[in-house]
């Protein structure tokens, strides 16, 4: 009797692990994950007490599907330098919009078709498109919704365009 219970147990077990596998999988490849986010680039919106402590952010992909992105979402995406890397930035500029560049090869850029421009908020201390240039929109990830841990810090994160990190004027 025990032997039989022992046998429907395991057999439960393995039926839930080869429905629960896929499922998980396909939730955190398509809707949502967690990540923790290192380093100073974009703080004061992330990380700000510094490298002793890293925020825990919701990466919401479902938002991303379509590449629906705009100026001031904080997004996840691939590195273009490092396929391996994923990085977190501002949106600050989108395809079309011409950007004034900190410290890039070209003083001014018109974003291309398909790409968008990334910063981090502190800048100075951040490797983003002042750096590598425009990002295609295929290499974007995920879109950060909320901060997570610290549980003092838990809050939506917003979607804030910069003040003083904006697109020119387009008079297309």
């Amino acid at each position: 009797m025990a032997q039989l219970h022992g046998r429907r147990y395991i057999k439960a077990f393995v039926s839930g692990f080869f429905v629960a596998v896929p499922v998980t999988v396909t939730f955190l490849d398509r809707v949502a994950c967690v990540a923790r986010v290192e380093g100073v680039s974009m703080q004061p919106s992330l990380n700000p007490v510094g490298r002793n402590q890293s925020d825990v952010v919701l990466l919401n992909r479902w938002n991303v599907r379509n590449y629906d992105v705009h100026r001031g979402d904080i997004v996840s995406l691939v590195s273009p330098r490092n396929p391996e890397q994923k990085i977190i930035k501002r949106v600050v500029a989108l395809e079309g919009d011409i950007i004034k560049t900190l410290g890039h090869k070209n003083r001014f850029v018109k974003v291309p078709r398909g790409h968008m421009w990334v910063e981090g908020d502190h800048h100075g201390h951040s490797y983003d498109s002042n750096a590598f240039g425009p990002v295609s929109l295929g290499l974007l990830h995920a879109h950060a919704t909320y901060i997570l841990w610290p549980p003092n810090r838990w809050q939506k994160l917003k979607t804030l365009p910069s003040l003083e990190r904006h697109p020119l004027p387009n008079d297309n």
